[in-house]
């Protein structure tokens, strides 16, 4: 080990990466069924956002839309010097001939950004024969994918929600819109959105989760301003969005930061969001106890291992992952394992306005856990 020390103490090892640059938010797009990224920006730029993000990240796959499949304008020398909106607009007809698809993001690179291409005159062209295309403007130096996944479905909401949705002021009570997890960022984020919607519908609720295998694709987001409200499960990530859309359709929004991970967290989050919704609480109590029943069945049984010590398992351990994952992890392994929280390390570059609100976080762990 001392060999791969620096004169600093630091490690020279390589690490995972943590995330893309803002372009790497067409994964969001490939996440919504019927969806179709179109990317603007030079040659292997989408490439290296799908190796880094889906590839070497549990190969999680391309999908439909993803990997080779997605549309590029790769752009070159002549595009830099003389512009590259011609090429785009190429690029779309094309895409829009070969390609089947409900609707078509366009999302602006570096290059495209730098030199001035104005993508949404090019777009607009086509958004005004009625096609089902938006534009978003992510240029790698507008931060990273999280920040690229906002501005893509803010893009989404106010370019083809607000256009094609229909009956727009009716509200269905018990049916929410939910914002957690950013696609492909974690290996398990399909099953973690298709849990969160078994037991929200569990509790009484209808359920748009908009991305993943339990969507119901591009014709669920059109369905967003008929929500009763906004559900955010993510310390920041959907707060902006949750904000947008109380602003655009009146819609209440619910922000619980923590994921929930085990009975306790789950019971607590489904009782939160009950109250809030201000809905019969009877169908959602039968629900947490039955599946509580099945929880610490299987929580007892694997207690015969983890209660002998001789095992040599570890009583404390830190966690490196972004805030969502931090906080869920923490919670769950404090209070349902008992073990003791350790170094933390945040890995997504949490904007700091939401900074201090996460160490607060930690600070309401558990009651004999201290933060120092």
């Amino acid at each position: 080990m001392s060999e791969n020390l620096c004169v600093n103490g630091q490690t020279n090892s390589i690490n995972q990466v943590r995330y893309g640059c803002a372009l790497g938010a067409l994964h969001s797009v490939v996440a919504i069924p019927d969806a179709m990224p179109i990317t603007h920006c030079g040659p292997g730029c989408v490439d290296k956002q799908y190796t880094s993000l889906a590839f070497y990240n549990g190969f999680q796959g391309g999908g439909y839309a993803g990997g080779s499949v997605t549309p590029s304008v790769n752009a070159g020398e002549r595009e830099v010097i003389f512009g590259g909106e011609n090429r785009l607009r190429e690029l779309i007809k094309s895409s829009l001939r070969i390609l089947d698809a409900e609707l078509f993001v366009v999302l602006n690179g570096c290059i495209g950004e730098i030199v001035g291409d104005d993508i949404g005159s090019v777009v607009g062209e086509f958004q005004k024969q009625d096609i089902h295309i938006v534009y978003a403007e992510t240029g790698g130096f507008k931060g990273n994918n999280f920040i690229g996944h906002e501005i893509i479905v803010e893009s989404i909401i106010n370019q083809y929600v607000d256009k094609f949705a229909e009956n727009k002021d009716v509200k269905e009570k018990g049916l929410i819109n939910v914002w957690s997890e950013l696609p492909y960022q974690n290996t398990f984020w399909r099953g973690d959105l298709g849990e969160i919607k078994r037991i929200l519908e569990g509790a009484g609720f209808k359920v748009n989760i908009l991305f993943g295998n339990e969507s119901a694709g591009v014709s669920e987001w059109k369905k967003i301003p008929n929500a009763q409200f906004n559900l955010v499960i993510s310390p920041w990530m959907g707060v902006k969005i949750a904000k947008l859309l109380e602003k655009k359709y009146n819609q209440s929004y619910l922000h619980v930061p923590v994921l929930p991970i085990g009975a306790k967290e789950t019971s607590r989050f489904l009782n939160e969001v009950v109250q809030f919704a201000k809905i019969d609480s009877e169908i959602a109590q039968k629900f947490i106890q039955s599946e509580e029943k099945n929880y610490y069945s299987y929580l007892e049984q694997f207690g015969d291992f983890y209660a002998e010590y001789w095992w040599g398992l570890p009583a404390s351990y830190a966690v490196v992952g972004d805030s969502t994952y931090n906080l869920a992890l923490n919670k769950f392994l404090v209070n349902q394992l008992g073990l003791i929280p350790g170094k933390q390390i945040i890995t997504d570059n949490t904007p700091e306005k939401f900074r201090e609100r996460i160490r607060k976080e930690y600070e309401h762990l558990a009651e004999d856990v201290k933060v120092l």
